[in-house]
């Protein structure tokens, strides 16, 4: 038995339907189970990894674990996988554990608190550490729907876009292959691309201009506020200014694990055309 976790994430969503159609018995746990769409065959479960209480009922009869990266109550929760007998974990943690100040980096840290938890347990650990998401630009969507600019604090920073299927396909390889386990994999797109290139692949796809808004580290913060806490908003920053004008480096991983080069952010922004358009 595979427990995913996260349920309604959509790494784990992918990685859901392609253990169902290879045939993996799977229980797929969320906070809130009842909001899940769970294919036929799957069992929907109860697993807040922020409620330890939650642990023991989730895991019983578990084998591997899909385990998204959340710090507060780690240790309770090895404790209880432990106990159920579970054999393998994979983590979806970040790239940004491979930086020199991940530790001082407060969305690096709460990824690199919980791969030290595992590494120092009994568990069987293996680390998918993708960089950016092509979906993070989903976060450009209303403007571009609505018209208006899209805001861009470091319009020339460079990322490594990733589509979330080639994570799900890594992370089911390696929770299916005994081969890959154990292993600390850096998970990148095919290109490097700055924020402009991003939106002028996007304008293509959807054939309409999208407008840029150069604006200050302050203005952004100030327009994220609701969204992006302070602390968590520096970090962005901090890190996109790291990266303008400097191209990320770059693996091959994802096609030594899948098999298949991974979906470059065009394929991204095909796929999803229809979220920039009204």
């Amino acid at each position: 038995m595979i427990l995913v976790t996260g349920g309604r994430g959509a790494v784990a969503t992918q990685l859901l339907t392609l253990l169902q159609r290879a045939g993996h018995p799977v229980r797929v746990a969320s906070s809130n189970p009842g909001e899940l769409h769970v294919p036929e065959g799957a069992a929907a479960v109860t697993c807040n990894l922020r409620n330890p209480v939650t642990f023991p009922a989730a895991l019983c009869g578990v084998s591997e674990v899909f385990l998204y990266a959340e710090a507060s109550h780690i240790a309770e929760f090895i404790d209880a996988a432990a106990t159920a007998g579970v054999e393998h974990v994979v983590l979806l943690s970040s790239a940004g554990v491979l930086e020199p100040n991940a530790a001082d980096d407060p969305l690096a840290k709460s990824h690199l608190d919980v791969e030290t938890a595992l590494l120092s347990s009994p568990l069987t650990t293996t680390f998918l550490r993708p960089g950016s998401f092509a979906a993070n630009a989903g976060a450009w969507a209303w403007p571009i729907k609505a018209g208006r600019p899209v805001s861009l604090p470091y319009p020339g920073s460079y990322t490594d876009p990733i589509d979330e299927r080639d994570i799900a396909e890594a992370a089911f390889t390696v929770l299916t292959d005994p081969r890959h386990q154990g292993r600390h994999l850096h998970l990148t797109g095919p290109q490097t691309l700055t924020f402009s290139e991003q939106i002028d692949q996007l304008s293509e796809t959807i054939g309409r201009s999208i407008i840029v808004n150069h604006v200050t580290r302050e203005a952004w913060k100030q327009e994220m506020a609701h969204y992006i806490p302070g602390p968590y908003a520096d970090a962005l920053l901090d890190c996109w200014h790291a990266y303008d004008g400097r191209p990320v480096p770059l693996t091959d991983t994802v096609e030594q694990v899948t098999g298949h080069p991974a979906r470059t952010f065009a394929t991204w922004a095909r796929d999803h055309a229809s979220d920039f358009v009204e």
